[in-house]
């Protein structure tokens, strides 16, 4: 059995002193330049990254420095982090428990999850987040997950909560959506989608089977958006996953709850 590699769990800033305004006084300088002193002597947030590695099963989880100044969405990610570990734990124990006093012996499993940066707002910060699993079959599974961190309310939401309902969106989209989508089939098949085909992988699915993400072009707005269809839902698994890109226009506008449409604007 091979050693498990190494847990890196980095810490966040520290507090200020409590007593900071009594040492400037007695020491004869500003409080606000004590206060600066400290802010650049603490010690920055920092990317976090988690593997673990044995015969049985590989692991890995990580997200960037911008996630851990976030206290609180840093833990809602530790404890995903937690709970996916667990799952592939007990996943690959079956399998070895299963193959005990056998002639074959099970193949490592795997999960791994790694969070990037779709647009960092004043208010939201908006993340995707990307998986892949391995569970012993004929190949693994990947996928793309949104996540957007509302720091006003100290929640974390899909891309898709932050419209009216996934129907609301499609119906903003419009034909954009499948005639988009059908390019791009076109394009990785050699041949152009027959639109009146019963076949699954050529009919559009709708925006239940998507993630949706959120992004800024101009770092003040939400005003563009990626749908993003994993393996088998718009074609074979050969045919990989499809990330299609749109401006916020106004039909996408109304389709966005009125709590969050501040937070939106038309991509000029």
């Amino acid at each position: 059995m091979r050693a498990p590699l190494f847990l890196i769990s980095l810490a966040l800033s520290s507090a200020a002193c409590s007593d900071g305004a009594d040492y400037a006084e007695k020491a004869g300088v500003s409080e606000t330049a004590t206060a600066e002193a400290e802010a650049s002597a603490a010690p920055a947030a920092e990317a976090y990254l988690v593997e673990q590695e044995t015969e049985r099963y590989q692991f890995a989880y990580s997200w960037p420095a911008v996630v851990a100044a976030e206290p609180e969405l840093a833990d809602y990610l530790e404890k995903r982090s937690d709970a996916m570990l667990a799952g592939l734990r007990e996943e690959a124990d079956e399998d070895w428990v299963s193959a005990k006093g056998e002639d074959w012996t099970p193949r490592q499993h795997s999960a791994a999850e790694e969070w990037k940066v779709v647009a960092d707002l004043p208010r939201f910060l908006s993340l995707s987040g990307h998986l892949s699993s391995y569970s012993g079959g004929a190949h693994g599974m990947y996928g793309t997950e949104s996540l957007v961190w509302d720091r006003e309310k100290h929640r974390a939401v899909k891309g898709i909560e932050l419209f009216n309902s996934p129907v609301a969106l499609e119906q903003g989209l419009g034909k954009r959506l499948c005639d988009t989508l059908n390019k791009v089939r076109e394009k990785r098949r050699g041949e152009p989608v027959d639109e009146g085909s019963d076949d699954m992988f050529d009919k559009c699915p709708g925006l239940d089977e998507a993630e949706v993400l959120i992004g800024s072009s101009n770092g003040k707005t939400f005003d563009r958006i990626t749908v993003y269809f994993g393996p088998y839902v718009a074609g074979a698994y050969a045919e990989g996953d499809y990330e299609l890109d749109f401006p916020v226009t106004a039909s996408v506008l109304d389709a966005v709850k009125p709590e969050y449409a501040r937070a939106f604007s038309v991509k000029h």
